[in-house]
């Protein structure tokens, strides 16, 4: 565990440090978010954070290849392939932000990384359920794990929305996705502790919680295509890797319901980001738009639309995503009927918290308060239309 806490810091102070970089290079590039009638944020933004999560993530790895408790880990490809994929759409990301790229061109650039992860034998070739279910035929495995990285990366760049809120939600729902792995990893593989999902999701967390400072409202920096798309590559690099790396069939029976649906927590982590893209996807083809083209519909429009203040309204998301991703990893040690219980309480907490009068009253976590600037008076009604409501969507298409 102190390894793993280790390289989390690393990550974390690497891409504190390096942000600032980030941002000097964005702003001589001219990879800045310009003010658009949609957007929430006032002043154009430079965006090349994610240059620095990756940064952070490439050292601590980095590092952890001269770790002796890690040294069974970097026996295989499998870490190489997952750091050239978060090299190559960071790349792509940089690319996007600057010039524009047409979504036809970040797809191909998207199914290229998967391509390449999949090469280095990053791949899915079971399901992971009791018995070891095999994926038939190695083309349809292949087209499982891009399929699976490329729909990841766009969950996370889909919900890219507001300050911090992609950055945090990764952050919360990677360190449950942490405490999963870990905690399956010692009950299914006692003799040995190190694991690449683990390693994975530590530096990934670190990552964010390094970049956080400079980009929670009011944000100094986005991150832009290059930081959305890297997150989303290496959790699902790391939830990959997990499928492979549990005996469903050497499991007993306490913990044959965690073993048998690795997914789980994944899924759960980007349980919000998923439901966003999916909702998007349906709405825009509905109105005959290219599933890529902006809108205003977002979860998190509609938390501003509700009467939330931007922070307020990126902490009430974290808070879902917490309660989900928390849910998943208390599998590995409750039964399964324990967790509904608790995952439906603090569900129903949160909705309270969502729908109650807070978005309406009170001053915790209002924008004015961070920012200094004189509140302005709104009153928001239940008719009170989204299009009223600004889109800071800086790695959007």
């Amino acid at each position: 565990m102190r390894v793993y806490l280790l390289l989390l810091l690393v990550a974390a102070a690497v891409t504190y440090l390096s942000t600032p970089a980030a941002r000097w290079l964005a702003r001589r590039t001219n990879a800045i978010s310009a003010v658009r009638e949609r957007d929430v944020h006032t002043l154009p933004t430079p965006r090349l954070g994610g240059l620095a999560i990756l940064l952070g993530i490439v050292v601590a790895v980095l590092v952890a290849s001269r770790v002796p408790f890690l040294r069974g880990v970097f026996t295989q490809p499998e870490v190489w392939g997952i750091v050239g994929g978060a090299v190559i759409v960071a790349l792509l990301g940089w690319a996007d932000d600057v010039w524009d790229l047409d979504w036809m061109t970040k797809l191909a650039g998207q199914i290229l990384a998967g391509g390449f992860m999949a090469l280095m034998h990053v791949q899915l070739t079971t399901w992971p359920v009791p018995g070891q279910l095999l994926i038939p035929g190695s083309r349809l495995s292949l087209f499982v794990t891009i399929f699976v990285v490329v729909a990841t990366m766009n969950a996370v760049n889909f919900v890219d929305g507001l300050d911090g809120l992609a950055a945090g939600i990764i952050a919360i729902g990677g360190s449950a996705f942490f405490l999963y792995t870990y905690g399956l990893t010692t009950q299914t593989s006692p003799q040995d502790y190190s694991s690449l999902a683990s390693l994975l999701v530590a530096v990934l967390v670190g990552a964010c919680l390094g970049f956080l400072p400079h980009n929670f409202h009011p944000s100094h920096i986005f991150m832009g295509d290059s930081g959305s798309m890297v997150l989303g590559l290496v959790l699902a690099g790391a939830t990959i890797t997990m499928t492979g790396q549990i005996r469903t069939d050497l499991t007993s029976a306490a913990q044959s319901v965690p073993a048998s649906v690795p997914l789980l927590l994944p899924v759960a982590v980007v349980l919000l980001p998923f439901v966003d893209m999916g909702m998007a996807v349906v709405r825009r083809l509905a109105s005959g738009k290219s599933p890529f083209h902006p809108d205003r519909m977002h979860l998190h429009h509609r938390m501003l639309a509700l009467g939330h203040s931007h922070r307020r309204a990126v902490v009430i998301l974290y808070v879902w995503t917490a309660v989900f991703a928390f849910g998943g990893a208390a599998l590995v040690w409750w039964e399964w009927h324990e967790v509904l219980i608790g995952t439906t309480i603090a569900a129903a907490a949160a909705l309270a918290v969502t729908l109650g009068p807070l978005r309406t009253h009170g001053r915790l976590l209002d924008d004015d308060v961070a920012t200094g600037a004189v509140p302005v008076a709104r009153q928001v009604t239940p008719n009170s239309r989204l299009e009223d409501v600004g889109d800071d969507e800086p790695t959007h298409s």
